[in-house]
Parts: C-alpha cells; sequence; structure tokens
C-alpha cells in the first residue's frame, strides 16, 4: 500500500513540477489566451497553404507566399528587437495582436466574397509579416516578465512550445475538416475571432512597469552592439549557427506537405491536416519532457540530437510513400524540431544580458521569419525542376551534417557553458 502510495505521489509531484509555471498570474492569463489563439493561427497557415495550391498547383507560388509573408520579419527583424528593449513588450504585444486580427478578418471577407486572389494572399501575407516581425520578438522576451521565479522561466519557455503545439495538432485537423466541408473562409474567420481571447487576457495582466535606460542612447550603436554581441560569445554564436541551418534547408517542409500529401500520399486536405498534426503531436512529446526538466545544464547535449532527429526524419519522408508510415515520421520529425528550438531559444534566454534581450531574441525569430522564407523559395525553385522529394531529401541530409558539425562544437561550448552555470 505505502508504495501506491509513494507511486501516486511521485506522478503528482511530476504534473506540478511540469506545470510549474502556471503558478505566476500573468503566465496563467498568457497560457490561455495563446491557446486559444494559436489554434486560429494553426487553422489559417494550413488554409493558406491549401488556398494556394488550389489557386495555382504551383510549388514555386506556394515558396513565394511563403517568402512573401516571412521575409520582413528577417528586414525588420534589427530594429524590432530595438524597439523591444526601449518599450514595453507589453503594449506592443497589444498592438500586434488587434492587427493580426485585423489582417485574419480582411482574409475572410475576401475568401467568403469569392474575390480572392493570389496577389491578396501575397500582400496580405506581406502586412502579416511586418506585424510578426515585431510580435514574435516581443513574445519571447515578455515570457521572461510573467514569471517572477527566473527558476521557472524553463518550465515557461516550454510550456509556450507545448501552446503552439497543441494548437499544431488541433489547427489542422480542425481546418483539414471545414475545408473539405465549407472551405478555407471559414478558417480565417474563426482565427480572427481567436485573437478576441489573448487580447482580453494580455489587457488583464498586472504588468510591472520597467525604467528602460536606453531609450536616449544612439540606435545606431545598440544594433550594431546587439550583433557584435552574438557574435563574440561562442554559446550563442554556435547557437546561432544551427539554428540558421535548420531554418533556412529545415523548416521549409511546410511549403512541400500540401505536393507531398496530394501527388506522393495521393490523398486530400485531410491528408495534409494530420501530417500536420502528427509533427504537432510529436513536438508536444518533446516539449513536455522538456517541459519537466528542473535544470537548464544539459541542454546544449539535447541540441544535436534533436536536429539530427529533424533532419534524418525529413530525409527518410521523402522517400516515403505510405500514409503511415509518414505520419510516424512526422511525429519524430516533431520532437527533433522542437527540443531542438526549445533548447536553443532556453539557452539563448539564459546566458543573454537583460538589457540585449530583445536583440538577440529579434535574431532568433529573424531565423524563422528570414531564413525559413529564404529557404522556402529555393525548396519551390528546386522542387519546381528536380521535384519535391529530391529537394526534401537534399535539404534533410544537410540539416543532419549541421547537427553533426555542431557536435563537433560541442567542447568548446561546454567550458564556456560550464563557467555560466557552475
Amino acid at each position: 500500500m505505502g508504495s501506491k502510495w509513494d507511486i501516486q505521489d511521485r506522478i503528482t509531484s511530476n504534473c506540478k513540477l511540469l506545470v510549474r509555471a502556471l503558478r505566476h498570474r500573468n503566465y496563467r492569463l498568457f497560457f490561455t489566451g495563446q491557446t486559444i489563439s494559436m489554434i486560429g493561427t494553426w487553422m489559417q497557415d494550413i488554409a493558406i497553404n491549401w488556398l494556394i495550391y488550389q489557386l495555382t498547383g504551383s510549388a514555386l507560388m506556394l515558396g513565394t507566399v511563403n517568402f512573401c509573408s516571412k521575409m520582413p520579419g528577417f528586414m525588420l527583424g534589427p530594429l524590432a528587437g530595438l524597439l523591444v528593449d526601449r518599450f514595453s513588450r507589453h503594449k506592443i504585444i497589444i498592438f500586434t495582436q488587434i492587427m493580426s486580427m485585423l489582417q485574419a478578418l480582411v482574409m475572410a471577407v475576401l475568401v467568403l466574397s469569392n474575390r480572392i486572389e493570389v496577389w491578396h494572399v501575397m500582400a496580405l501575407g506581406t502586412m502579416l509579416g511586418c506585424i510578426q516581425a515585431f510580435d514574435m520578438p516581443a513574445r519571447h522576451a515578455f515570457i521572461v516578465d510573467l514569471v517572477d521565479d527566473r527558476e521557472d522561466m524553463n518550465n515557461a519557455i516550454a510550456l509556450n512550445s507545448i501552446i503552439i503545439n497543441v494548437a499544431r495538432l488541433i489547427g489542422p485537423s480542425i481546418a483539414g475538416i471545414l475545408i473539405a466541408i465549407v472551405g478555407e473562409g471559414i478558417c480565417f474567420l474563426l482565427n480572427a475571432g481567436s485573437f478576441v481571447a489573448v487580447i482580453a487576457a494580455l489587457l488583464a495582466m498586472r504588468i510591472r512597469t520597467k525604467h528602460i535606460e536606453s531609450a536616449s542612447r544612439s540606435m545606431c550603436r545598440e544594433l550594431c552592439e546587439g550583433f557584435t554581441y552574438a557574435y563574440q560569445f561562442l554559446p550563442i554564436r554556435y547557437l546561432f549557427f544551427l539554428l540558421w541551418v535548420i531554418s533556412f534547408l529545415g523548416m521549409p517542409y511546410i511549403v512541400f506537405m500540401p505536393i507531398f500529401a496530394d501527388q506522393v500520399l495521393g490523398g486530400g486536405s485531410y491528408i495534409l491536416g494530420f501530417l500536420f498534426s502528427a509533427t504537432g503531436l510529436g513536438a508536444i512529446c518533446g516539449a513536455s519532457f522538456l517541459a519537466a526538466r528542473s535544470y537548464v545544464a544539459g541542454l546544449e547535449n539535447i541540441i544535436p540530437v534533436a536536429a539530427g532527429l529533424f533532419g534524418l526524419a525529413l530525409t527518410i519522408f521523402s522517400q516515403n510513400t505510405s500514409i503511415w508510415l509518414a505520419l510516424g515520421i512526422m511525429f519524430f520529425a516533431g520532437i527533433g524540431m522542437i527540443m531542438h528550438s526549445i533548447a536553443t531559444n532556453t539557452l539563448l534566454q539564459t546566458v543573454v544580458d537583460d538589457d540585449k534581450r530583445g536583440r538577440i531574441m529579434s535574431m532568433y525569430s529573424m531565423a524563422f521569419q528570414g531564413l525559413t522564407p529564404l529557404g522556402s523559395l529555393l525548396a519551390g525553385f528546386l522542387a519546381e525542376r528536380i521535384g519535391a522529394p529530391a529537394t526534401e531529401c537534399i535539404f534533410g541530409s544537410i540539416c543532419l551534417l549541421g547537427a553533426i558539425a555542431f557536435y563537433n562544437c560541442l567542447p568548446k561550448m561546454k567550458a564556456h557553458m560550464n563557467a555560466i552555470y557552475n
């Protein structure tokens, strides 16, 4: 009987450890609002990819639209990071969420009225990219303001990734069904409505006002300071190297998903939803594993393994023609992708000076908002010439090689990390 109670106590203790960041009121509000909003965001992402594929049937156009929606984040990233360091992250996020809601609403009106054209999607995607250029670094840096105990920061970052990937699991499944039944327009409309939850949560927060001394300093000097800091600090330099490889050649797998779902696996929008859901389920498992960790030291060992798993999964997926095997492969791709992302984010947030946090996190966001669309454009270009499977195989293999290169640099990185954590 005693053993039974010990097991129950251990399970309860592990569950509390897994969600310990939720004991902070502001983070609970953020968690709830973001969960609802992210489901809508993933519904819109799936709807856009399927809409463009139906309108054009072109892999190159899929890559071009993705490029238009993400490239502004790369161009505006340095400025966004500087503004996040200078002004209230809370107010910036409220503004970006309102603007994102309006963008989704315009998309819904155009699609539901049958007036949508490719240039509309490209223009509105560019608008959303400009909004997200400021939203992403602000949200990443804002997490630190939501938890009073810095020891809970690792858990908060992991839970934030769980939010995104629960949405990745639920949103595409709902979107796939809705697209098949009523079309893409409802997905955009529901996404617009989902922003109400996160805006309400943000307005309900009680955030302490911080005095920011750098507001009177030269903007050019601060921008140069951020880039110099990132390059000269060895752990950050190595972390960004692998992040940029994965973002440029790994993350564009999203562009290929409609092609694999339709042409390789012989399915429709529902198969596309299942593929993204499998990736999301794997990501939830990977994020939950990291959320249960109570310490940061050792994450540098996880990074090359996770990135290597992601690259290997993409390589195998590219040569597969079985639906069931594809779902299993994407499950492991999700594990590798999210564990690499969370571990990198956590280490960056841990080692960076607070007055440079916005600039460093903007560089983190630039990898997804800039290098991913560039990779998507390259992916679409190559897929038109050598096919999606061959392109994905090449990209996945290079990601695997990047993970091996990072692993070889671990001894130097560990020397610096040990000086920080010990």
